[in-house]
């Protein structure tokens, strides 16, 4: 009877641990890191390993230290679940917060800003609409380039010392149809992109999209993506997991 207590208890939480992970998953990689983004950022695996040690450990604590009849049982359980809890959230603020919140367009390709890349010194001279990232999606968006001869020096020199790109200032978006002109004279061939990945490969993801004429590459952190594109119209088709150069 004993064994069968334990036995339950065990059984129902790591049911309700891997019901809450699941839930958590779909939230990350159909909500925030739509695929292939969580791959371009990194996360995959990050996340996949915080999560099964959650579901795995907080479980397995619970069976250790279950035993009818035990004063601090209660204690001990509610210490248990509570520090599952906190590890879950701190994880998943963690996630949040390097989520991929806009997919900026700048010059040539497309740049993936994650929400604790962007640099917001200059709120005030933010549009309205680019003040907040969504909640959910990445959203797409245009960078502009600083009118003022000197600024622009200014830029390019934080790039090529510090690695800060305009696109991680949300002062410099406008509106994404500003990029349609460029998207259209800038997309390069389809066949380019057998030059960086293997031929079925390329051949395979793209007769899943017969719109897509062209593509523009994706710059992220971890691993460039291409973004798939129809050269008449720029109309963007799909990010996919080949190597843009």
């Amino acid at each position: 009877m004993v064994k069968n207590k334990r036995l339950k208890f065990f059984l129902s939480h790591l049911f309700i641990s891997i019901l809450v992970a699941l839930i958590i998953m779909g939230l990350v990689f159909f909500v925030w890191y739509p695929s292939p983004l969580a791959s371009a950022v990194g996360v995959t695996h990050i996340f996949l390993m915080m999560l099964a040690i959650d579901v795995i450990v907080g479980p397995l604590l619970g069976w250790l230290v279950y035993k009818e009849g035990k004063k601090t049982l209660k204690f001990d359980l509610g210490v248990i679940i509570a520090l599952q809890i906190s590890a879950l959230c701190y994880g998943l603020y963690s996630i949040e917060k390097g989520r991929p919140v806009w997919i900026a367009y700048n010059v040539d390709r497309f740049e993936l800003v994650r929400k604790n890349d962007l640099i917001m010194e200059h709120l005030a001279q933010v549009k309205i609409q680019f003040q907040k990232p969504s909640l959910l999606y990445p959203q797409y968006v245009c960078v502009e380039f600083a009118q003022d001869k000197l600024q622009r020096e200014n830029d390019m020199f934080a790039e090529a010392l510090g690695g800060i790109s305009i696109a991680q200032k949300p002062e410099r978006y406008v509106d994404f149809t500003k990029a349609l002109p460029q998207i259209k004279k800038r997309a390069i061939l389809l066949k380019e992109l057998e030059q960086f990945n293997d031929y079925k490969q390329v051949r395979k993801i793209l007769a899943k999209y017969p719109q897509a004429t062209g593509y523009i590459p994706l710059k992220a952190n971890a691993v460039d993506m291409t973004v798939l594109v129809n050269k008449e119209t720029a109309e963007v088709v799909k990010i996919v997991d080949l190597r843009p150069w």
